[in-house]
C-alpha cells in the first residue's frame, strides 16, 4: 500500500496507472509522428525544442500537434477524475456528469456566452463554469430530502439533461448564423485548432481543480460505503458531498469550455480503471489515467480514420461510448436478476 493525498492506495492500481498512462503518451507521440506532413521520431524531438533543421518542423510540432496532444491527456484525465468523483458519490456507475447534466449545463452556459458575449477562451470558460454550478445547484435541490441519494440524483439529471438539451436547441436555432455556427462546432466536442493559448490556462485549471478532488479522496472513499456507515466513522457527508460536487462540476465545466462537451469519457474511464486495476473501489488516478488514454486515443482516430477528414473527437468517442453502455446495462440488468 501507499499514500497519496494521504489516502491509502494499492500499489497494483498505481502500477496499472502508470501502465496506462504509458499507452496515453505513446498514443500522443504517435499524434506527433502523423499527418499529411510525417515526421520522424528524431524530427519530433527537436521540434518539441524548437531545434529542428527546418522551421516548418518547429511549427508542426510545437505549435499545431503538441497542444493538441496535452489537451488530449490532460482535459481526458480531468474527465476521468470527474466520473470517479460522481459515481462514487452516487454509489453507481451511470452517475457521471455527461449522464446526470453537469456537462450539459456547463454547455448552456457556453452557449449563452458565445451567443451574448463572443467566442473568447475565457468569457466562454467563465459562462460554462456558471452553468455547470447552477445546473449542480438546481439538480442538488430537487434531489434533497433528508439527504441525497444517487438514484435519485441520476433520475433528476436524466430529466434535466433533456430539457437542457431542448433549450440549446432552441439558443442554437435563434441565434447569429455565425455564433449558431461557432456554437453548434463547439458543442460537437473537439481539439481541432487547440493552441497554447487555450490549452496553457485549461491544462493549469484541470490540473489545479483535479488535485482538488484528489484532496478528498479518502471522504469519498467514506461515502461510498454508504451514508450510515459514513458517519459512524465520523464524516462529514453532505458538506464533503457539498464540496465535491462543486470542485468536479468546475473541472467538468474547465475541460467542456476548452474542447466542448466530449461525451462517455467521464462514464466510462472510473469502470475500465476499476477493471483493468481489480480495485474493489473507484479509483480517481487510474481513472486519471485511463480518461487521458481514452481522449488522446479517439482523438488519433478522429483526426486519421477517416484519411483527409477530421472528425471531431466527440463523434469518436459518443461511437465508442455508445458500445460501452448498451454492455453497462447488460450488466447492471444481470446483477438485479
Amino acid at each position: 500500500m501507499v499514500r497519496v493525498f494521504g489516502h491509502r492506495i494499492d500499489v497494483r492500481v498505481v502500477a496499472t496507472a502508470g501502465i496506462v498512462m504509458l499507452l496515453a503518451l505513446a498514443c500522443g507521440f504517435a499524434g506527433l509522428l502523423l499527418g499529411k506532413f510525417s515526421l520522424t521520431p528524431i524530427e519530433v524531438f527537436q521540434g518539441l525544442f524548437g531545434q529542428a533543421e527546418k522551421r516548418i518542423v518547429n511549427t508542426v510540432v510545437g505549435e499545431w500537434r503538441a497542444p493538441r496532444v496535452l489537451a488530449g491527456i490532460v482535459l481526458g484525465a480531468g474527465l476521468g477524475v470527474s466520473g470517479a468523483v460522481f459515481q462514487s458519490l452516487t454509489r453507481n456507475p451511470l452517475g457521471s456528469p455527461d449522464i446526470i447534466g453537469f456537462s450539459t449545463g456547463a454547455y448552456t452556459g457556453g452557449i449563452v456566452t458565445i451567443i451574448f458575449f463572443g467566442t473568447s477562451f475565457v468569457s466562454t470558460a467563465f459562462g460554462a463554469i456558471v452553468g455547470g454550478i447552477l445546473t449542480a445547484a438546481l439538480v442538488y435541490v430537487l434531489t434533497w430530502k433528508g439527504g441525497v441519494q444517487g438514484f435519485r440524483l441520476i433520475i433528476v439529471g436524466i430529466a434535466l439533461t433533456a430539457m437542457l438539451n431542448a433549450f440549446n436547441t432552441w439558443l442554437i436555432m435563434r441565434a447569429d448564423l455565425d455564433l449558431a455556427m461557432a456554437a453548434a462546432t463547439w458543442g460537437a466536442g473537439s481539439l481541432n485548432g487547440m493552441g497554447w493559448s487555450t490549452i496553457l490556462p485549461a491544462a493549469i485549471g484541470t490540473i489545479l481543480l483535479g488535485l482538488g478532488c484528489g484532496l478528498f479522496a479518502r471522504d469519498l472513499g467514506t461515502l461510498e460505503l454508504g451514508d450510515d456507515t459514513a458517519k459512524a466513522l465520523g464524516a462529514r457527508n453532505e458538506p464533503v458531498r457539498a464540496v465535491l460536487i462543486l470542485v468536479a462540476v468546475a473541472l467538468v465545466a474547465v475541460v467542456t469550455a476548452a474542447a466542448g462537451p466530449i461525451a462517455f469519457v467521464a462514464l466510462a474511464a472510473p469502470q475500465i480503471g476499476r477493471r483493468i486495476a481489480k480495485a474493489q473501489g473507484t479509483s480517481m488516478l487510474s481513472a486519471a489515467a485511463v480518461g487521458a488514454l481514452l481522449l488522446v486515443a479517439a482523438d488519433l482516430i478522429a483526426q486519421h480514420a477517416l484519411g483527409d477528414i477530421q472528425l471531431p473527437v466527440g463523434v469518436v468517442t459518443v461511437c465508442i461510448g455508445g458500445i460501452y453502455l448498451i454492455w453497462l446495462l447488460i450488466q447492471e440488468a444481470r446483477k438485479a436478476q
